[in-house]
């Protein structure tokens, strides 16, 4: 969305049709959205901007047909390594000598994903936030074998989508979860001791931190698997690291399918 609203060409590949129009859909509404801030006193110009948009838009089930023709290549598939690695391998073989390959990955390390392809001077991480449109930071991932040339490319990409870039080295994490989630999973610990209720907690960081949401909020928001899966990751690399410790609540709550908002209960209840 935010690529073709900057007047970028984009195709959005996924598994099947029925996929894709649910995506064409939620970008549809999406942009229905910012317009109505954007263009609020034009709404003449608002429909020309929507339309304008998504016609920088079309879908494809075919992601090696596709890739050819493209400069850049922005996954972000399932958070797991080997299917990302079989993504890249494939792609990597009908893919231009010139196009970038980009991991939107949150948790994994960049360089294990770019030893599958025979590109790891142009590739690197292109980290995205969640709501895309409205969050404006975007973290860029240097791995030992980018190239200059590569880090430049995508620094000045996320410009031209209105983003604010940070770099950060192929470290755990990157810079923003690095330091999010040991901070949630330690909220977890301090209410697992009986220290605090997760309420209180919640309250405290918000009205004394100044943060939007309590961290155990912000985990229900992110999905405990989610959160679950990174933590279990971070550990099986540094198992001696108290930051990356384990937590048997979060592990019963993610074995009980309750996994937060998307599923109507994780450390709360949703109606």
């Amino acid at each position: 969305q935010v690529a073709a609203a900057s007047g970028h060409t984009v195709v959005l590949v996924d598994q099947s049709d029925e996929i894709l129009k649910k995506s064409a859909k939620g970008i549809e509404e999406s942009l229905k959205r910012v317009t109505k801030k954007k263009f609020a006193d034009k709404p003449e110009a608002g429909a020309e901007f929507i339309e304008k948009t998504l016609k920088n838009i079309t879908t494809s089930t075919d992601a090696a047909a596709v890739v050819h023709s493209t400069d850049l290549v922005i996954e972000a598939i399932v958070e797991n390594l080997e299917v990302k690695n079989e993504l890249f391998k494939r792609l990597d073989k009908f893919a231009a000598d010139h196009t970038i390959f980009a991991s939107n990955t949150s948790s994994l390390q960049i360089t294990n994903l770019a030893n599958s392809t025979t590109r790891q001077d142009r590739f690197a991480g292109l980290h995205f936030f969640n709501p895309v449109p409205m969050m404006k930071l975007v973290e860029v991932i240097k791995t030992p074998m980018t190239s200059q040339k590569t880090f430049e490319s995508l620094m000045d990409f996320s410009k031209a989508v209105g983003k604010s870039p940070v770099s950060c080295k192929d470290t755990p994490g990157f810079i923003v979860n690095r330091l999010l989630v040991p901070y949630m999973m330690e909220a977890v610990r301090l209410f697992e001791r009986g220290d605090a209720s997760k309420e209180d907690i919640d309250v405290a960081m918000k009205l004394g931190a100044g943060y939007p949401m309590g961290p155990f909020e912000l985990l229900d928001y992110v999905g405990l698997d989610t959160s679950k899966y990174i933590i279990d990751g971070w550990h099986s690399l540094e198992p001696n690291n108290p930051l990356f410790a384990p937590s048997p609540l979060l592990n019963k709550l993610v074995a009980e399918k309750k996994l937060g908002k998307k599923t109507g209960e994780g450390f709360y209840k949703y109606k």
